[in-house]
């Protein structure tokens, strides 16, 4: 995990209730992992994971209510330990009044919500795999194109960020230029957003910095995009050999997950806008499963076939 996150920060971007220890929403949470104390309410204590929120859902709650007063306060004192970042009471539900004894006494958040136990369960994970997840900078832009997030690379000057803005006025939605951030979700996808201080800006060479959302509207940004497909601008070279039908398979390795890559080369007279929408388009229908390489080869085959029995 690269950081902490504060419950406050929790709070604010889930939109929770507090039902006690406002003074202590600074506490920190180091793991995206969610505890449901079921077992612990039964007294097993051997594996409690004391460092992730717990949350008591329907079936914690009408557990606990079968227990006597005395009981459900020692089970409830056990449970607040002092690494323990908070309670989180789903469903709108009202916590035990043991509960509010207990984490008053240790100093510890009691949150409250009305989703779902299993809806809320995942928001939080969501939240916090993003916040806590591994990070990494990229240089080069990020834009969306027909719902794909496109990283475009390549060395200084090349044209990533002109052509981010040929793009943008062509309707599509700018995510970060310069510096990408980039974090792992679900294991399987990069997740690709701007730093807070580069946010809905572009620099242009001979222009400058220019605000796209006072330019173009804020149709025309997106805070985060997962990376779909990267695209590499380099400058042309005549003695390289570049792949023609597309049928040469690139990926980028970004934290541990392989993102189709393909290289564009630079040239006067090209229209690298036109050329990535394009590519974009041709990644999209490969993921929907038309591969426009695959059927001119099954073409071609056919047609020797043809003229060879001619």
């Amino acid at each position: 995990m690269a950081k902490s996150v504060t419950v406050k920060q929790l709070v604010d971007s889930l939109d929770l209730k507090i039902h006690n220890g406002e003074e202590f929403l600074d506490r920190k949470i180091v793991t995206d992992d969610i505890s449901r104390p079921g077992l612990e309410l039964t007294g097993y204590f051997n594996y409690y994971p004391q460092k992730r929120i717990q949350l008591f859902g329907k079936t914690e709650i009408s557990f606990s209510e079968q227990m006597t007063s005395d009981e459900r306060l020692i089970i409830m004192q056990r449970l607040c330990q002092p690494d323990t970042p908070a309670f989180l009471v789903a469903r709108g539900l009202t916590p035990p009044k043991e509960l509010i004894q207990a984490t008053t006494e240790k100093g510890i958040p009691l949150l409250g919500s009305n989703q779902s136990t299993t809806r809320l369960s995942s928001n939080l994970t969501n939240f916090l795999e993003a916040q806590l997840a591994e990070r990494i900078s990229m240089h080069g832009v990020l834009v969306d194109i027909y719902g794909m997030g496109v990283m475009i690379t390549g060395d200084s000057g090349v044209g990533k960020s002109e052509t981010a803005l040929e793009l943008i006025q062509r309707g599509h939605r700018l995510v970060a230029d310069d510096r990408v951030e980039m974090y792992m979700m679900d294991g399987r996808k990069i997740v690709g957003e701007p730093p807070e201080i580069l946010s809905h800006l572009l620099e242009i060479r001979g222009i400058g910095i220019i605000d796209v959302v006072n330019l173009f509207g804020v149709g025309s940004i997106r805070l985060s995009k997962i990376v779909n497909l990267v695209v590499n601008l380099e400058l042309w070279d005549k003695e390289k050999t570049y792949d023609r039908l597309g049928s040469g398979e690139e990926k980028k390795r970004i934290l541990d997950v392989d993102v189709p890559k393909i290289s564009i080369p630079v040239k006067t007279g090209r229209n690298l806008a036109v050329i990535i929408e394009s590519a974009a388009m041709n990644t999209r229908a490969k993921n929907m499963g038309y591969n426009a390489t695959e059927t001119f080869e099954r073409n071609l085959e056919k047609l020797i076939k043809k003229n060879s029995l001619e």
